[in-house]
């Protein structure tokens, strides 16, 4: 194995290391094939503009040959032998610490294990070689529409590499330019005969207009989205429509029109927390009634009677509507219905730590002394009272971090009364050591 490996780093190196000193072959190629396409005769053959197609992204992967993202440095310096790094620096880019190699035409970004996360190319041989290319297959396929198939494959790498040129700078924090090469490989899968709809492009080219604030633009985008029937994860495609519209328009008909979009996304995704969060927001500010809020969540509970997470979610409508008796008869119904569904028991749990919590803020700013004992001892049966659905949570679930959490909550609670009796100092404890 060990020699095998050896074998193909060799390999591997005269590749890069060819691809280096083939820049100035790479540049030939394209003025060659770029004066043979303005041959009046050769122009109207499809192979000389598959031929432009090919040197024009040739030229476009030179300056980093096959250098692959995930590769350790040390591999890479034995590949790439005959270059070195003009400087080596640390930097910081997107709150990510990275090692950043600068060579002439290209910066190198490793992560903290040391391996390529990033490529940046300064130095290309032609700031447009990907478009050029794109218009080279289209015309290729003007000419001869029987060579579908090769002209598709060459168009559906030219949109892969849009895409992986937004990815580095979106990874760069050049958010603007990322929309625009996502937008750019959205553009060229959709060309004949390749004819894709590159939805994730699509997604993403909304995403980083709305990012960078240009909201109608964004809405634009996500409205295609919508059309493709492409909603993003959990519906988010509805969450950033209807912050699109609150924020184009603050009148009373852009928060209605916000309003009409979270009620699409959440009959369709009631679980989606962005959703959610959206429509509990919209009905908290604007005074409506939430009713409608409930009445959807009912149409949902219709359509999946035996669906814990609907209740867990009408549990929090209900908490952040300020109802807490309402709130925990929903997050019971959640355990009712599924035993072993931990959120209910969870959510049952916070809201009562935390609704602890806020009586003891209220006590220590009570000044006499009768209504002070009633609020401490108000605030002890309430703390006391999320000791068994944290429990609960902590028995049945099989997520190890929700454990640590529930654990942590447990600690306090039990510490606090550790003086009271032995079963509360055995419950410290217990949960002290598995917090950790």
């Amino acid at each position: 194995m060990k020699k095998i490996l050896i074998v193909l780093a060799i390999f591997a190196s005269v590749q890069v290391a060819n691809a280096q000193t083939n820049i100035s072959a790479a540049k030939k190629a394209v003025e060659t094939a770029q004066a043979t396409a303005q041959n009046a005769k050769k122009a109207k053959k499809a192979a000389t503009w598959l031929k432009l197609a090919s040197a024009y992204m040739n030229a476009y992967n030179a300056p980093t040959g096959n250098i692959l993202l995930g590769t350790s440095q040390t591999e890479l310096r034995l590949l790439m032998r005959n270059e070195r790094p003009t400087s080596t620096e640390n930097v910081v880019v997107n709150d990510v610490e990275y090692t950043k190699e600068v060579y002439a035409d290209k910066n190198l970004y490793f992560d903290a294990d040391g391996r390529l996360a990033i490529v940046e190319v300064t130095a290309p041989l032609y700031e447009d070689a990907l478009e050029q290319a794109l218009a080279a297959y289209k015309k290729a396929f003007e000419l001869d529409p029987s060579k579908a198939q090769e002209i598709s494959a060459g168009i559906k790498t030219v949109s892969e590499k849009f895409v992986n040129e937004a990815y580095n700078a979106y990874s760069l924090g050049e958010v603007k330019k990322a929309g625009a090469f996502f937008e750019s490989a959205f553009a060229a899968a959709a060309e004949k005969p390749y004819e894709q709809i590159d939805t994730n492009s699509l997604y993403n080219s909304g995403f980083t207009a709305w990012s960078v604030g240009e909201y109608g633009k964004a809405k634009t985008l996500f409205e295609q989205c919508l059309a493709y029937n492409y909603l993003g994860e959990d519906g988010e495609v509805y969450a950033k429509l209807a912050d699109c519209a609150a924020r184009m328009d603050t009148t009373q008909a852009g928060a209605a029109a916000a309003k009409g979009y979270l009620e699409q996304g959440f009959a369709k995704f009631p679980e989606s927390q962005s959703i959610l969060i959206g429509l509990i927001n919209y009905y908290v500010t604007s005074g409506d009634d939430p009713e409608k809020l409930f009445e959807l969540l009912d149409d949902a509970k219709k359509n999946e009677p035996n669906n814990p997470s609907l209740f867990y979610v009408e549990g929090n409508v209900h908490l952040k509507l300020g109802d807490l008796e309402k709130a925990v008869e929903a997050y019971r119904q959640c355990t009712q219905v599924d035993p072993n569904y931990e959120w209910g028991y969870f959510g049952e749990g916070q809201l009562r730590y935390n609704h602890a919590v806020e009586i003891s803020e209220q006590a220590q700013t009570e000044l006499d002394d009768d209504k002070y004992m009633i609020l401490v001892q108000e605030f002890e049966t309430e703390l006391k009272s999320c000791i068994e659905p944290f429990e609960k949570a902590f028995e049945v679930t099989k997520d190890e971090s929700l454990k640590t959490v529930a654990a942590e909550y447990l600690k306090n609670v039990y510490f606090r009364f550790r003086d009271q009796d032995p079963k509360f100092q055995e419950g410290y404890d217990k949960y002290a050591a598995l917090a950790q």
